[in-house]
This record gives structure tokens, sequence and C-alpha cells, in this order.
């Protein structure tokens, strides 16, 4: 169909085992899929379907058997300029009501620049059709500026019925510690859109309604941890100070009064490293790593990295891997695909407990264990 091409595909398996200083993990790295754009996000929808966007506005599936690609139509417009684009995808197999959603994010083009938007579709059954159905707008964020920085935002659901998703600073770090607009903040909905009533802020005519947390400079990883109950987000610090931080309804994490990075244009830093009332990072990355996702392994396939979080690193070319303890402290870190030279973009896991991961180059490649 004229929908679907094939990429360049195979099981180009590459024996690798890495050693490090606490840990040594032994897997093979697969070669699934080239010559794609930059893969913002990816899921799972079947056992071997992988829906993925592509930041300049695309969305596809990849079946990961054959290599076919059928690219999706019924996407909108998307202000595609700087890091805005179709940003990240997560499927919902059920709503509560059985049916099943794909939840998007992507920079909505309006006069002033853009806006962060959540908005979720159907997918149709792709032997018939490649046209995504009822597409819903379900939050248009207050988070227009004339710049093309940070704009979030990854999609996490929890077990019970919320959908998550943040926004950057938009490029104006002062407006992120501003809850009357939504730059700055990681927000929780219904998943048809709708506020939750007992959302922290709700009733409070200084803080928008849909505010679950703010003081977030750009947060482009968030994973939900359903065997602890924890939500996990991390965030771009400017020159230095990334942030892995453990999510708390009502609470400030800071951004720009605390931080602990620098001025890009010198050595000067960026308000203070810690402050009464606004909460302190799990772990903080100096040098930046650019955290590009988050992923808590649950699978089966790697018993050693049972609990541990997962980024890939766009600015220091690697998977970074934090394990953490029963408390939620971070304990050590492991840097894997240091030799791929990849900007690591998103991360998935199927079934089978398998890890994916995209790249900026427009790789789509998976780890399994070692033989």
């Amino acid at each position: 169909m004229s929908w679907t091409r094939k990429l360049t595909f195979g099981l180009l398996a590459l024996m690798m085992s890495l050693s490090y200083a606490h840990a040594q993990s032994n897997f093979t790295l697969e070669r699934l899929a080239s010559g794609l754009g930059v893969v913002w996000g990816m899921d799972f929808v079947s056992e071997h379907q992988l829906v993925f966007t592509q930041r300049s506005g695309e969305a596809g599936v990849l079946d990961i058997q054959t290599g076919q690609v059928t690219w999706l139509a019924g996407l909108p417009a998307v202000a595609a300029t700087g890091q805005g684009g179709l940003l990240d995808v997560k499927f919902l197999r059920n709503d509560g009501h059985n049916q099943a959603w794909l939840y998007f994010t992507y920079s909505y083009p309006d006069e002033f620049g853009a806006r962060t938007t959540l908005a979720r579709a159907q997918l149709p059954d792709l032997a018939r059709s490649n046209q995504l159905q009822n597409w819903q707008d379900l939050l248009i964020t207050e988070s227009s500026t004339g710049s093309g920085q940070h704009f979030g935002s990854r999609i996490a659901f929890d077990d019970q019925g919320y959908v998550f998703f943040g926004v950057g600073d938009r490029g104006e770090r002062q407006q992120s510690q501003n809850t009357a607009n939504h730059i700055g903040t990681i927000m929780r909905l219904h998943l048809d859109g709708r506020v939750p009533k007992d959302n922290p802020f709700v009733g409070n005519p200084a803080v928008l309604d849909e505010i679950w947390s703010f003081g977030h400079r750009n947060p482009q990883g968030m994973a939900f941890d359903s065997a602890t109950g924890r939500l996990w987000s991390n965030e771009h610090g400017p020159r230095g100070g990334d942030e892995i931080n453990l999510i708390q309804p009502g609470e400030n994490y800071g951004w720009p009064v605390v931080s602990q990075g620098k001025e890009y244009w010198g050595d000067r830093a960026i308000g203070l490293t810690s402050k009464p009332g606004m909460v302190d990072a799990v772990k903080v990355f100096t040098p930046s790593i650019a955290p590009g996702s988050l992923l808590v392994y649950r699978g089966e396939a790697f018993g050693q990295w049972q609990g541990s979080l997962f980024s890939g690193a766009l600015a220091l070319r690697h998977l970074n891997r934090v394990t953490l303890n029963e408390q939620g402290e971070a304990m050590s870190e492991e840097r894997l695909l240091t030799d791929l030279n990849e900007r690591i973009r998103s991360l998935a896991v199927d079934q089978a407990g398998l890890v994916y991961f995209s790249t900026d180059s427009g790789l789509i490649a998976r780890l399994r264990p070692a033989d």
C-alpha cells in the first residue's frame, strides 16, 4: 500500500560486553531500522508493532519483524521549529471504557509562536487504513512564547486512570515560578482531559487547576513506576545541573531560584543550590548529560536492571542507568553504549522486557541479553 514502505532493517547483532565500576552489563545490540528522522517518542501498540513520532511532524508504526513502516495520516500541523514539533506518543490499551488511544504531545502553532499540547486519537486497523480516528486536543496549554525552546514533554499514565505530561520554561526561565500559566509545570488530567477535582491547586485562584507540580526547567523524561507508585521525571539543567526528580503533588522544584547549573555564557551560578520549600533533586548530573527520556525498568529479560531508571543521554551520548534503594534514593550510575556515539532520544520496553531506543540520527535499535 502507498502508505507503507520498508526501511533498512536487519538483525545487525553486535555483541557488546561492557564493564563498569558499579555493574557489568552484557547484551546484544540489534539495529532494527535506520534512515528515519529524529524519532522523539515511541511505544508498543502490540507485541510486534512499535508506534513512533518524528519531530518533523510524522508518525508511523514499525513492524519489528519485517521492518515495514505504516505511516499514519490525520495528524495536525505542528510548529516544527527549534525543539518543537511532534513530540511524545504513548499507547493506552484501555481507557476504562474498552477504548484504546494513542496520546500525543506536540507544539501547537499560534500567532505568537507555539504551545505544548496534549492530544489523543484512535489507531485504525492498519490492514485497512492508515487514518487516525477521533483526534482530540485535550489541553492546549497556556505556554505560548516566541521561543523555539523547552516544550517538554513526555507523557506518563499512572494506575489510577490519570495522565501526566510536562512543559518546559519555553526559554523564559522566570515563568517557571508563575503558576498563572502552564510554563515549567507537570500537569495531571483525567484520560479524557478533564481536571481531577483533587488536583493540589484546585480552588486556588493563583494557580491553574491542571498543575501538579511546578518550578521545572525542561522535563523531557517522565515515568510512573507501578511497583512503587512513584512518578519520576528528569529535566535538562542549563550548563550542568540536569536532574532526576521524584514528583510529588503541589511541590515547587525550584527553577530558576534553585539550580545546580551555571549560565552558558560564563562561570556564574544560577540561583541557590537549595532552598527551604523547594524540592531537591534525587540526582544531579554535572556536567550535563542532556537526558531525553526516562524509563523505570520492570521487565524480566535483565534481572540485574530491575527497578533501575534509564535515560537516553543526548549531550554525552550514552544510555544512562541509575539504581535506587527502597527509599527512592539514587545509589549508583552506569553508562552504557558509550562507544555508539549516538544521541539517544526515546526508550521503550516490549512484553519480553527487551529495551528499545531511538537516536537523533534516525536509528531504532534494541538490547537483548547476551547468550
